[in-house]
């Protein structure tokens, strides 16, 4: 992706995942969801780079990272994957900020792995039992007919179904990055992997440690998420003690394209 480089490259299980590191500061760790990538964060990572050494990734399987026939991109594998990273990049205790399958991939880092972390900023997380939207559900139960959609109908579907997760109006030229990594053969048939891979064993494997959190956790969840209705964010922050909840207006489930202003104050605030 000509306008968000992603220089370097780490090997997990014989699989490339690309990533960029950018500005000076203390660490801080960008963790992205489904079905998008780190250039989520490409209104975000500049502002916060001014005084933070700023990590992002793709996840396996998703955006510039590797994708293959076979391969598993579930949250039963990304964890080990931020794990890893993280001891790549020689970080003991990064502030993070994750968004949707991120904050699954962080909070299972951090309790299945032992991560440490300075803080947790979660964006409207995929955290709280049940989640999978009905899309979702459909397409794990007929993922065969779904992979083979024509071309022109598969992108259909992917533009409207990222579509769903913003609350403003979006051109296609804007929607372009996000469509694109999951077009021609190869990204057609990972966009239908990653759906039916999703399984909520995994957050279910760690759902009842959250009072276990070791670090400061802060909560935005868009008033207008589609995916994900608020009240699961404030069930997850009564359950995490002296969790810190709050509300963005006019933001849904991508809030880093409907309030990425939001999301850097709320950032700032809180690192300082």
């Amino acid at each position: 992706m000509q306008n968000w480089p992603l220089p370097e490259s780490y090997t997990f299980r014989d699989q490339s995942v690309r990533f960029n590191v950018t500005g000076t500061g203390p660490p801080l760790v960008l963790v992205h969801g489904t079905p998008f990538s780190s250039y989520v964060w490409h209104r975000i990572a500049p502002h916060l780079a001014q005084t933070r050494t700023v990590y992002y990734y793709d996840l396996l399987g998703y955006g510039q990272s590797e994708q293959r026939d076979a391969q598993d991109v579930s949250l039963g594998v990304q964890n080990g994957l931020l794990a890893e990273l993280l001891a790549h990049w020689q970080l003991k205790n990064p502030d993070v900020i994750a968004h949707d399958f991120g904050g699954a991939t962080s909070l299972r880092a951090h309790l299945i792995d032992g991560c440490d972390y300075r803080s947790l900023t979660l964006i409207d997380p995929v955290a709280v039992a049940p989640w999978g939207s009905p899309f979702v559900r459909h397409v794990r139960e007929h993922g065969d007919a779904f992979a083979g959609l024509p071309p022109y109908i598969h992108e259909a579907v992917v533009k409207a179904y990222v579509r769903g997760a913003i609350a403003r109006e979006i051109t296609d030229h804007e929607l372009a990055p996000y469509v694109t990594p999951w077009l021609g053969t190869t990204g057609q048939a990972a966009f239908y992997r990653q759906i039916a891979q999703m399984d909520q064993r995994y957050t279910d494997e760690v759902e009842a440690r959250y009072p276990q959190l070791r670090c400061p956790v802060q909560i935005l969840w868009g008033e207008e998420d589609q995916w994900i209705p608020p009240a699961r964010g404030r069930q997850l922050a009564a359950a995490i003690p002296e969790a810190r909840f709050q509300p963005v207006p006019k933001a849904g489930h991508l809030m880093q394209e409907d309030a990425p202003e939001a999301i850097v104050a709320a950032a700032l605030r809180w690192l300082d």
